[in-house]
């Protein structure tokens, strides 16, 4: 038999298969009360973890711990090799201007040396030509 839509615009089934529907309605409602409770006991309630759950919790944290731990292990050993050679150049720097500046008076002494008779000539010519 069909449902036949009703005087007040509401579809009806017809009187002989009310009775099963209710008890089909029934049955399933049972149904999906079982599932919905069986649910709740596998799932932990909210704030309880199961102790696997709590397991793989407390592992992932020790991990990312060790990451932590790696990462900042790794950055710091750059920056320390950053100092390093920003303070081993600035100090070869230092070592080469200072012996490059040695040369340099070395060579200014030297011609100094190399023109020193010819200027204590030229002063004593000035000086007796007056």
């Amino acid at each position: 038999m069909h449902a036949r839509k009703g005087h007040h615009g509401h579809y009806s089934a017809p009187a002989e298969e009310g009775g099963e529907g209710i008890a089909k309605l029934l049955a399933a409602e049972t149904a999906a009360a079982k599932i919905v409770a069986e649910a709740r006991k596998a799932r932990p309630r909210l704030g309880q973890s199961s102790p696997d759950r709590q397991e793989r919790v407390k592992q992932a944290k020790a991990e990312a711990h060790r990451e932590i731990a790696a990462y900042k292990a790794e950055r710091e050993g750059a920056y320390q090799k950053m100092l390093s050679d920003a303070t081993s150049g600035a100090a070869e720097t230092a070592q080469r201007l200072q012996a490059d500046s040695g040369r340099a008076i070395a060579q200014v002494e030297a011609e100094v040396d190399a023109a020193r008779a010819d200027v204590v000539a030229l002063l004593v010519r000035y000086a007796t030509t007056v």
